[in-house]
């Protein structure tokens, strides 16, 4: 579980992230949000409804600190997590977001 002041410190990096990737006039059609779960944090994009009224989310990627080191997983079609092996463990959560952000093989955006 982080403290608050690390829980607020993630959720500036995140909001300043989100920002700049989804630009404002795409915020009724996608968007990304993100959940903390325990050491765990979560990137979520969701789409708006194609039928009804609920937002498809889409597991982006999570991010787990671990012996004080973040390391990042993508998600496959059967709802399990994979530690992305390219990417080291680092202990600073905006370098792994960049990363992540880059996406070099697909992983993460397809």
């Amino acid at each position: 579980m982080f403290d608050e002041f690390t829980k607020k410190r993630l959720e500036n990096i995140l909001q300043a992230y989100i920002e700049k990737k989804i630009p404002k006039h795409l915020n009724n059609q996608v968007r990304l949000i993100y959940k903390f779960r325990g050491n765990n944090v979560t990137l979520i994009e969701e789409r708006e409804p194609y039928i009804g009224t609920e937002w498809t989310q889409l597991d982006i990627a999570q991010f787990r600190l671990e012996s004080n080191e973040w390391k990042v997983y993508w998600r496959d079609s059967k709802d399990k997590w994979h530690w992305v092996d390219y990417i080291d463990p680092d202990n600073n959560f905006e370098k792994q977001l960049q990363l992540v952000d880059q996406d070099n093989t697909g992983v993460f955006w397809g």
